[in-house]
């Protein structure tokens, strides 16, 4: 594994209060390993039949607003957050199969307990226990109310 990638702290964003909680808690663990944060934020269309697919574009835009906004809210907590290196990741692919290809040589993996915020209508079943079972680094979940 190259020091590069043992250095990455992988985190699952979706715009919820978990999400940000999770985020937060990483924004700690880099300060605390020197490690580079990967915000991650995944979106694929709901499962529909006979329906129009919407502009991708529009999903996009929304995932990459939702890592700025949540980014931002996580820097607040603490004055020394500033100085952690963050690269914000939009994709369009299956939230929990986004984190786990992400997470391949990662120092660990971090995500919220719920999730669903911002993208209620996106996201299907439980993420935090897919990744829970195929997770190819340490993972962490935090529970909410925990930062």
């Amino acid at each position: 594994m190259a020091a590069s990638q043992s250095k990455r702290i992988v985190v699952g964003v979706d715009g919820s209060p978990s999400s940000v909680q999770a985020l937060t808690w990483a924004f700690g663990q880099a300060i605390q390993t020197g490690s580079t944060i990967e915000a991650v934020c995944a979106w694929h269309y709901p499962n529909s039949f006979g329906t129009a697919i919407p502009d991708t574009a529009d999903y996009q835009a929304l995932a990459e607003e939702t890592l700025d906004k949540a980014i931002a809210a996580a820097r607040t907590a603490d004055d020394g957050f500033a100085a952690v290196l963050v690269r914000p990741i939009a994709v369009h692919e299956h939230p929990a199969r986004a984190l786990l290809e992400q997470a391949r040589g990662a120092a660990m993996l971090v995500v919220g307990f719920r999730g669903h915020g911002g993208f209620r209508e996106a996201l299907l079943g439980s993420v935090s226990q897919h990744v829970a079972r195929r997770a190819p680094c340490p993972l962490v979940i935090i529970r909410d109310g925990v930062a």
